[in-house]
């Protein structure tokens, strides 16, 4: 059995109840919102009976108060004493985060007034220097439950086998780059569909859009390179290790050239069997 330790922190309303659960049906054991005085002696006494624990998970994020601060002072006089551990930082968009909160009538645990945009972006400015020292960033905007339950325990479970999975995903720069993306590809050198009067209100799964970015002189070129660049890349990922890849392609609003490219290269690396995500194609 793998010996790992994770320490899960992130946005509220990201999904780390979701990710405990995940972690807890693959073995993991999982202890939530620990106090900071007993980080210590909880990783001291895992090393001891590390049979039953080899595989624990611990949740660290904006519930603890006053005593943040002294987790994330504790964390790097951890690492700098050089024991072993992940940090995981699970985030969101606020537009997602605000949605989930409306749906549930859950209250985030900053709120006193209700205004619930205000203490989001208080939060995310708290947590902002635990998401810089994260090893691994994901954004849940676009995950429902059951997916982001398989993507960490894809990335976290034990594996019996080496299999690399790999997400092509569309986005608008305009709404922001994907924390979680590991490769970042800029297409805005295309002509933009969106000037286009009778394309402007399709999207990039519409066939005349498709036909529009594709006979474009530059377009196949591109993707030509591209999928040299990824068949060759991919592999070697693989064999350092790494089990998630996001390659994630951006456009100025994530509707129209993104959408296509993603599709189009996604037909090319089959091999890798890429799931297929277009984050902003439904945003105005």
């Amino acid at each position: 059995m793998m010996d790992r330790l994770l320490i899960l922190s992130g946005m509220s309303g990201s999904g780390k109840s979701t990710a405990m659960r995940a972690l807890e049906d693959v073995g993991y054991y999982c202890v939530d919102n620990l106090p900071p005085p007993l980080l210590v002696n909880f990783i001291d006494l895992r090393s001891t009976y590390l049979g039953q624990m080899a595989k624990a998970a611990l949740v660290i994020d904006i519930r603890e108060g006053d005593f943040f601060n002294h987790s994330i002072n504790m964390i790097g006089e951890l690492r700098e004493k050089g024991y072993n551990f992940e940090i995981l930082f699970l985030d969101s968009s606020d537009e997602a985060l605000v949605k989930r909160y409306k749906n549930t009538r859950r209250k985030h645990p900053l709120s006193t007034d209700g205004n619930i945009l205000e203490v989001i972006s208080r939060e995310r400015k708290i947590l902002s220097i635990v998401s810089k020292i994260a090893d691994h960033l994901i954004d849940t905007s676009s995950l429902n439950v059951h997916e982001l339950r398989a993507l960490i325990q894809d990335r976290f479970g034990e594996s019996t086998n080496s299999k690399i999975y790999v997400t092509l995903m569309s986005f608008g720069t305009s709404y922001g780059y994907p924390h979680d993306a590991d490769i970042v590809i800029d297409v805005r050198f295309l002509t933009n569909p969106y000037f286009i009067e009778h394309l402007k209100d399709l999207n990039g799964l519409d066939k005349e859009v498709i036909e529009f970015v594709i006979e474009q002189e530059d377009t196949i070129k591109f993707i030509d390179k591209l999928v040299d660049l990824f068949e060759f890349l991919i592999p070697r990922y693989k064999k350092e290790g790494k089990t998630y890849l996001t390659i994630a392609v951006g456009c100025t609003g994530g509707k129209h050239r993104s959408v296509v490219m993603v599709n189009e290269i996604s037909k090319r690396l089959k091999q890798f069997s890429p799931k297929v995500s277009h984050r902003d194609i439904l945003k105005n």
